[in-house]
């Protein structure tokens, strides 16, 4: 791109908000299909586990109840799965069947416009789900207000978090029946193995360290030290990371996607 070329683009925010206005526009025509089974898998699973089965967990989890327990995990976890399947089966679909990111491409934006503007979309995504959720936790009294309204914005960075990995899964695939290895061998179990559930600390020693490494985790623990309003010096080490993580996996995301959407 010559200098002649850069006065030609419009300011960056601009660029980064036209791709997100895009998908929030395709979105919404189908809002209802669309948003409704997101909403509706987390309160499905906080009835099923956290009524059914926390009638017989007597002690407290985390030292809260375990339906407070479950419901503050669950507000990260509607995140993860959304922004996972938005870049994973949803940019698969832009890219090789629909074509959207050729003509995306053929106005004044970049190939990091793009990608990072599928990011800020997913991250949007998670922030969404995650206050839609929240809504419903704290009108059952299960989430206290106003601890909980901070928990939409690490909803933001779990579904950003999540959309840099699942792009860069997306380099790699070249049919979409792939993506069930994703989804079944790596997010899936994530769910049952990042403390959402029952407490990392009771995993054996193990498999512990394995929970430690995968990305949820850390989403989960800030997200429920802002629900019950508990802090602890480790949220530190599990913010940066969720910062690192972005910044890492995002790169390397973005840098193959490149090479694959200029071929």
């Amino acid at each position: 791109m010559t200098d002649n070329d850069t006065m030609l683009y419009p300011p960056l925010h601009r660029r980064l908000y036209a791709v997100w206005f895009r998908h929030m526009r395709v979105y919404t025509r189908n809002l209802l299909s669309n948003g409704l089974p997101p909403f509706l898998e987390p309160l499905i699973f906080l009835v099923g586990i956290g009524l059914g089965l926390g009638k017989y967990i007597t002690e407290p989890m985390g030292g809260v109840e375990y339906i407070e327990y479950l419901g503050s995990g669950l507000l990260v976890t509607t995140a993860m799965f959304t922004a996972a399947f938005e870049c994973s089966y949803g940019t698969f679909l832009r890219l090789e069947f629909e074509k959207v990111y050729d003509g995306m491409l053929a106005a004044p934006m970049t190939v990091n416009n793009l990608i990072v503007g599928e990011m800020l979309w997913a991250g949007s995504k998670g922030f969404f789900f995650s206050f839609a959720v929240l809504c419903i936790l704290s009108a059952f009294k299960i989430v206290a207000l106003p601890y909980g309204l901070l928990a939409p914005f690490i909803g933001f960075l779990t579904g950003v978090m999540f959309s840099t990995l699942s792009l860069f899964v997306t380099s790699f695939v070249k049919t979409i029946n792939h993506f069930s290895f994703y989804f079944t061998g790596f997010i899936s179990p994530m769910f049952f193995f990042s403390g959402v559930v029952f407490p990392v600390e009771n995993l054996p020693a193990v498999v512990r360290p394995f929970a430690e490494i995968v990305p949820l985790t850390h989403s989960v623990r800030l997200v429920r030290a802002i629900c019950i309003n508990h802090y602890r010096s480790v949220l530190l080490f599990d913010f940066l990371y969720i910062v690192g993580f972005i910044l890492v996996v995002g790169f390397l995301a973005i840098r193959r996607l490149r090479t694959r959407l200029v071929s």
